[in-house]
This record gives structure tokens, sequence and C-alpha cells, in this order.
């Protein structure tokens, strides 16, 4: 499952140490699903299991030595990363049972499920701060296959939004990998009309039966921008990394007479293909790769406030 290290404007606790999160989240995911693997094949403990979908702490008490024990590491350092927290374990206990899936392969996508709950908690709050999160981004079919069917060493940019010259602007996807950085956007319409590719500012939309030509803006325009502020960024630092603009339909076919400079175009054709690559890629972590996700993360912008327990002490 791939990392969501920054969710639009939020506050993202990847941004607090970008070199320790990744790797901690690959640790305790492995974990996790060894916990919870575990559990399900003991038929005698599988009512003790349950995923939670809305989280809150039960017992105030606990909640209070929870937030001492996160202050106390915040006073030790400036950076603090904690393990997970008790309402973002996978496995759970003394709560109403739910009854899990019979199958292995089910099993795994409601891990998966409750991973991506965690995922978001992430990247919208720290110890400290939180941000309130659209709920649509937890029903977001593109979010979810995004991080629910690539690699765990992927970490993914959702729609960031930078700071550039005193002004929000906001980017296309962006998938930092450990061999380089491809900006993507999705261009995927609900019928099967042909997408016609060009370099004038829009495409056209292949007419059904007697209906005009339909319109939809060059995605190219959207990546070109996205490119030369992350260029920017990575510049300042002296940061060098490939760059890759990527266009992306599942749904309809993308016809062209010449591929664009630097730019892929992957419509319902090659798309298998494409993705298949991409899953197969077993490379761990990369420093570079951190540091490009730390510089991003740096110039990107963040809205949060306060934590009301911390408010409360």
């Amino acid at each position: 499952m791939a990392q969501l290290i920054k969710l639009q404007d939020y506050i993202s606790r990847y941004a607090w140490d970008t070199y320790r999160y990744p790797t901690q989240y690959i640790r305790q995911k492995k974990e996790q699903w060894e916990c919870f693997y575990s559990e399900w094949l003991a038929p005698s403990q599988q009512e003790e299991i349950n995923i939670e979908e809305h989280i809150e702490v039960e017992d105030a008490k606990a909640k209070n030595s929870f937030l001492q024990k996160w202050k106390e590491r915040f006073i030790k350092s400036s950076v603090s990363v904690e393990d997970l927290t008790p309402d973002e374990e996978i496995v759970k206990r003394n709560k109403p049972p739910l009854k899990l899936p019979e199958t292995e392969e089910a099993l795994k996508q409601v891990f998966l499920d409750r991973l991506l709950e965690i995922q978001l908690k992430w990247a919208s709050s720290t110890v400290s701060q939180v941000s309130v999160v659209d709920s649509s981004y937890y029903n977001d079919p593109l979010l979810r296959f995004l991080l629910q069917r690539f690699p765990d060493t992927y970490l993914v940019m959702y729609r960031p939004i930078f700071a550039v010259k005193q002004a929000a602007v906001e980017t296309d996807i962006i998938l930092i990998t450990p061999i380089g950085i491809e900006i993507l956007s999705f261009v995927e319409l609900e019928t099967n009309e042909v997408i016609m590719a060009g370099d004038e500012r829009t495409w056209t939309i292949t007419a059904q039966k007697n209906e005009e030509p339909g319109r939809l803006v060059n995605p190219l325009i959207s990546l070109k921008r996205s490119e030369k502020w992350i260029e920017r960024f990575l510049k300042a630092e002296n940061i060098n990394i490939p760059i890759k603009k990527v266009v992306i339909s599942r749904t309809n076919h993308i016809l062209y007479a010449t591929a664009p400079y630097q730019t892929e175009i992957i419509d319902k054709l090659t798309f298998p293909e494409w993705f298949q690559e991409k899953r197969t890629v077993h490379l761990p972590l990369k420093k570079r790769q951190l540091n490009v996700a730390e510089s991003l993360l740096r110039n990107s912008l963040s809205y949060s406030f306060p934590r009301p327990e911390w408010e409360e002490e």
C-alpha cells in the first residue's frame, strides 16, 4: 500500500520527520498484518477481532495517559515520532466483534481498507495539530486506487498545494518512487469515446452518432505547470531526480500523432502493462527519494489547529 504523505493543504505527519515515518509505516504495516492474519487463522480468537470504522478512545484515563506519553516525547525532542496509537491499531479487543470475511483475499481487502483510514489520519494530523478532512476523501475511488494498489515504497502527494510567490498553487498528483518522480493526470470519461490528443489548448472527444465533438482541457498544460514548480523547489536544494509527466485513462482510448516530450500517454489498452510494471517494482526506499519528499513537503501549505485535548491541557 503506497504511502499518502500529503493530501491537499492538510497537515501531514510525514512533514514532521520525512526520514522516519516511511520506514516506520512499512514496519508497522507488516507487524499489524501478521497479527491480524494470525488472529483470523485462530477460530477461537476470531470473535475478539474488531476493525474499527469510527475511532475513539473509550477510557478517559487511558487517553490522558497516552497524551502524557506524547508530551514527554515532544519535550525530549523537537520532532516526535510515535508508534500506532491505540485508535490506530488494526487488531482491537474488548469491543463488539465484527464478522470477518471467510477468504484470505477478502481479508486482505478489509485490512487495506483499515489502513486507508490510518493513512488519511497520518496525512491530516500530528501529535498536537489536526486538519479537518473532507469526508469525500474516504470514498475517493482514485485515491483508494493509488494507495491500495501500489507498493509501500511509493510516496503519494495527492493534489498538494504549494506556496508560490505568496500564492497557493494546486498541482497534479505526484508519485515519488525510488527511481524518480511521476506527475499524474487522470483523464477518464464515463462513456467509451475516443480522446484525440494534440498540441492545442483542448483535446477533442469523438462524437457519438450525430452529436457534436466534445472538448476537454489539455492535461499537459497543468502537468507542465506542476513540473515547473517541482523543478524550481528541487533545484533550490540541488536535488537532481528524473521527472516524468504521465496522462492516464483507464476507461478510454487516447489517440495522438506524436507523443509529447518527456510525457507518457497511457490509455486503456496500455494501462494494464504500465500498471503491472509499477506493481512489480520491489526497490527499497532511497535517500534521494526521501530528500525529494522532504523538499516538496517543506514547500507545501498546511492548515491546521491544535488538538482540543492539547488546548485543554
